[in-house]
C-alpha cells in the first residue's frame, strides 16, 4: 500500500471498493477542499484541482452523494492540470446537516472521520440546546465525538457549565481548556496523527481555527477575535482537509450559526439516552407524554429529574425529523421555523 494513502486512512475496505475502477486507468485520490463548485484533490501526483464528472453529477439523488472534503474517490489523475471524479467510494463515516433554509435537502460538511471535536465556547456562545443538536448529528455520523469547552479563561460560572454539559455529553469525552495557552487540551494530541482524521465543528469565534493550529504545532490557520456583540468572526470560510507532516489530516470548517438535523433517529437516541429510557418505561407503547397515566417521563418532569429544557429538546428534534420524512408535496414549513417567525412578530408588536 502507498505510505501516503495509509498515513490518511485508507484500508482494505476502501481497497476493496476501489477495485473495480483500477482496470479503467483511475488512482485513488482523497478530497482536501470544497469550496462551492471547486475541488481539490490528494493523490500520489500531489494536490491538484478537479472538477466532478458530468456521469457522477446526472447520477447523484441528491447533493449529499457528490464528492465531500474527506471522502476518497476514483480520479483520473495528469501530471499536470485538472483532474476528474468518476466515483465516490463507500464512506465509513459522515457528518450530515440538513441545508439552512426550508429545503430538506443534505449537506456532507465532512467524511471519513474517526473523531468529530464539537467545540463550544465559554463564553456567550455556551448554548446547551445546540450541543445536543451538535452530539445528535455526531453519533448519527459514525465518527467518536468529543467535546470541548474552549475559552476556559472567560467562564463567568465554568464549574456550573461544566457540569450541566458533562450531562448532556453523556457517553462522548469532555475536555476544558484554553486553545491560546493549550491548558487542559493535550489529551487531545493522541486524536490526531498518522491515519487518523479529525473534524472541528462549532460556532464562529469557538476557536476552532486557534485549536487546529495547537493541535498542530504550527499556525496553519488564520485567527480573528469575535466581534463587540459576542458573535464570531468568521476566519474560516470554506471546508477544507489539512494533511498533517507527521501523517493523518485535520478538517477545518467555518463556524455553524444553524444546525439544522438530518436522519439521525440512531444519534437522537445516544444524545438523548436517558429521556428514551424514560418513555420506554412509560404505561403505554404510543404515549404522548402529556395527561397519559402511568406516564414515566412526566413523572420525572414533575419531580425535576428531567429538566423541561431537555424534554423540549428532545421532543423539537423529533419533530424535525419527523418533517424530513413527509413527502415533499405535503411538507409545509418546518414547526420550529413558523414557531420562531411568529415570536419574532409577537416581539415586535
Amino acid at each position: 500500500m502507498s505510505d501516503w494513502r495509509a498515513a490518511q486512512g485508507w484500508g482494505p475496505d476502501f481497497e476493496e471498493a476501489f477495485a473495480p475502477h483500477a482496470s479503467k486507468k483511475l488512482s485513488p485520490a482523497r478530497v482536501t477542499l470544497v469550496y462551492r463548485k471547486q475541488l481539490k484533490v490528494l493523490s500520489h501526483r500531489g494536490e491538484h484541482w478537479a472538477r466532478t464528472g458530468g456521469t457522477l453529477i446526472h447520477r447523484a439523488d441528491n447533493p449529499g452523494e457528490l464528492p465531500a472534503v474527506g471522502d476518497w474517490v476514483a480520479a483520473r489523475v495528469p501530471d499536470e492540470g485538472e483532474a476528474l471524479v468518476h466515483a465516490v467510494l463507500p464512506r465509513r463515516s459522515a457528518f450530515i446537516r440538513k441545508v439552512a433554509g426550508d429545503n430538506a435537502v443534505p449537506q456532507v460538511l465532512a467524511t471519513n472521520l474517526d473523531t468529530v471535536l464539537v467545540v463550544m465556547g465559554l463564553d456567550r456562545d455556551f448554548s446547551l440546546r445546540r450541543l445536543e443538536r451538535f452530539l445528535t448529528l455526531a453519533w448519527e455520523s459514525r465518527a467518536s465525538p468529543v467535546v470541548v469547552l474552549n475559552k476556559k479563561d472567560l467562564a463567568e460560572a465554568l464549574d456550573a457549565q461544566v457540569e450541566r454539559a458533562r450531562a448532556i455529553s453523556r457517553d462522548a469525552a469532555l475536555h476544558v481548556g484554553c486553545a491560546l495557552t493549550g491548558e487542559g487540551l493535550e489529551p487531545l494530541a493522541a486524536l490526531v496523527g498518522f491515519g487518523k482524521t479529525v473534524a472541528l465543528l462549532g460556532s464562529s469565534g469557538v476557536g476552532k481555527s486557534t485549536l487546529v493550529n495547537r493541535l498542530v504545532g504550527a499556525e496553519v490557520m488564520e485567527t480573528g477575535g469575535v466581534r463587540d456583540d459576542g458573535r464570531g468572526r468568521h476566519t474560516t470560510t470554506r471546508r477544507e482537509l489539512l494533511v498533517l507532516p507527521g501523517g493523518g489530516a485535520i478538517v477545518d470548517t467555518p463556524g455553524l450559526r444553524e444546525v439544522q438535523m438530518w436522519a439521525a433517529e440512531d444519534g437522537l437516541a445516544k444524545t438523548f439516552d436517558d429521556v428514551e429510557a424514560l418513555a420506554r418505561s412509560c404505561r403505554f407503547a404510543d404515549c404522548r407524554h402529556d395527561a397519559e397515566p402511568g406516564c414515566a417521563v412526566k413523572a420525572a418532569l414533575e419531580d425535576g429529574t428531567l429538566p423541561e429544557e431537555r424534554f423540549a429538546s428532545w421532543v423539537e428534534l423529533q419533530r424535525e425529523m419527523a418533517w424530513l420524512k413527509q413527502p415533499r408535496e405535503s411538507r409545509g414549513r418546518p414547526e420550529s421555523k413558523r414557531r420562531e417567525r411568529v415570536g419574532h412578530g409577537v416581539r415586535r408588536k
